[in-house]
């Protein structure tokens, strides 16, 4: 006869030695401090056996708010823009850095427009989804986990850390820099991920003397929940000496700056995000997808100065990460990708700015990519029911190159579906 042995007398060496893995859970660090996650909702599962084996990093860009895609790339030769934009267009064109006869880019992107001219900038005109809504919430909800239809619950790319990656022995492989929670687009039930808002400040909230009083508290708890314990006060201890180990190992390599007069505050410190991100690249950290987020995009009034600021603090901050990694022998590993949740309307408003559109270019940079134009700009003179940019390339598109040609995931597994190619890579690892 045999005896069943309970759940709380299997023993904590036994436990872990049986060789099982335990993801501390979307939720499980955070904030710039560290904290045990909710363990007993997790299901016991093995560490993959499959999964991406390459270098490559993928730093994505918020541009929070609703960016406005004719003032970012603009057109040059089309009269019916200073029809729709009386008051806005006129400067914007005549400032624009021309990247041809037909567009150019908005004059603070500078820096950008530099790696236009090596051939490390890729822009993908129109890029949207059928039937889009002009809601913040739910069309950050659809580009964060890929689901026009709003079905799915977790983030395209915490599937990829899910599916791909085993970010449950290395918590910093999926990473959110500069924020207080984990945004949508990287969560997932069955991922690891770290939000660090400052990692100077990473840690147990209440210190060295929290930090030990948890450990005795949870070194006494028994059986299997005192190795899910055990697991998730280990990560998050291994976490906190990796970070401080890499702050003291990176030197930066190029000048970061927050000190951007804005017309209002982003709520966001780009440049210190993206010098984070360098950081955990450059010094080893096993990180692999970073998210990064740039606010006060939402420019209903006041747009001319408002966006033209946002516009020269994106160049600056992306052209130091740029140089940073460059200088570290790293740029050809790292993709750079913006995204936001919808354009504007090609109509100015009364109040000298524009309202919630839908189409908008999306901008790719690095080493990675094959520079120049892709997709199709969306017509001024044939607009949508609603008076919007029609959209000419599914953003669907720009994950699938991004999971399959640059990290090498499985795009179909993640995404759900097969999505008309967008060839802005130089060397697709896998298609």
């Amino acid at each position: 006869m045999t005896r069943e042995v309970g759940i709380n007398q299997l023993k904590r060496r036994d436990f872990l030695k049986a060789g099982l893995v335990f993801g501390a859970g979307a939720s499980g660090l955070a904030a710039g401090y560290a904290a045990v996650p909710d363990a007993f909702a997790r299901a016991v599962y093995a560490a993959k056996r499959e999964g991406v084996n390459n270098d490559n990093v993928l730093v994505m860009i918020q541009l929070a708010g609703g960016n406005d895609g004719l003032r970012t790339l603009v057109p040059l030769a089309d009269p019916t823009l200073h029809d729709l934009r009386p008051k806005l267009a006129g400067s914007m064109v005549s400032q624009a850095l021309p990247l041809n006869a037909q567009y150019g880019l908005n004059h603070n992107l500078a820096g950008i427009k530099s790696l236009w001219d090596k051939g490390k900038l890729a822009i993908v005109q129109g890029v949207g989804y059928p039937n889009p809504t002009f809601s913040h919430f739910e069309s950050i909800r659809i580009w964060e986990t890929g689901d026009p239809t709003r079905r799915q619950v977790d983030g395209w790319l915490g599937r990829t850390l899910a599916t791909s990656y085993d970010s449950n022995g290395h918590p910093l492989t999926g990473c959110a820099c500069g924020a207080t929670d984990a945004p949508g687009a990287l969560r997932d039930l069955q991922a690891t991920l770290t939000v660090i808002q400052n990692q100077k400040t990473f840690g147990f909230t209440g210190g060295s003397e929290v930090e030990a009083a948890v450990g005795a508290l949870y070194k006494g708890t028994p059986g299997i929940y005192g190795a899910l314990f055990d697991t998730a006060i280990a990560t998050a201890t291994e976490t906190m000496a990796t970070l401080r180990t890499s702050s003291t190992s990176y030197q930066p390599m190029a000048d970061y700056s927050d000190k951007v007069k804005l017309v209002y505050s982003s709520k966001n410190q780009l440049a210190a995000a993206l010098q984070l991100a360098a950081e955990l690249i450059v010094t080893g950290t096993g990180v692999k997808l970073l998210h990064v987020t740039l606010g006060g995009f939402d420019t209903h009034y006041t747009e001319l100065s408002r966006h033209d600021d946002l516009m020269g603090y994106l160049d600056s901050a992306v052209s130091a990460l740029y140089q940073d990694l460059a200088a570290h022998h790293m740029a050809d590993k790292v993709l750079i990708a913006t995204w936001s949740e919808f354009g504007r309307r090609p109509k100015e408003n009364a109040s000298g700015g524009t309202d919630h559109g839908a189409a908008a270019p999306l901008l790719l940079i690095g080493d990675p990519v094959h520079g120049g134009l892709f997709g199709e700009e969306p017509s001024l003179t044939s607009l949508d029911d609603t008076g919007n940019l029609k959209y000419a390339v599914d953003f669907r598109s720009v994950y699938q190159e991004i999971l399959s040609g640059h990290l090498g995931a499985d795009s179909g597994q993640i995404l759900g579906s097969a999505f008309e190619r967008v060839p802005f890579l130089k060397a697709p690892v896998a298609v």
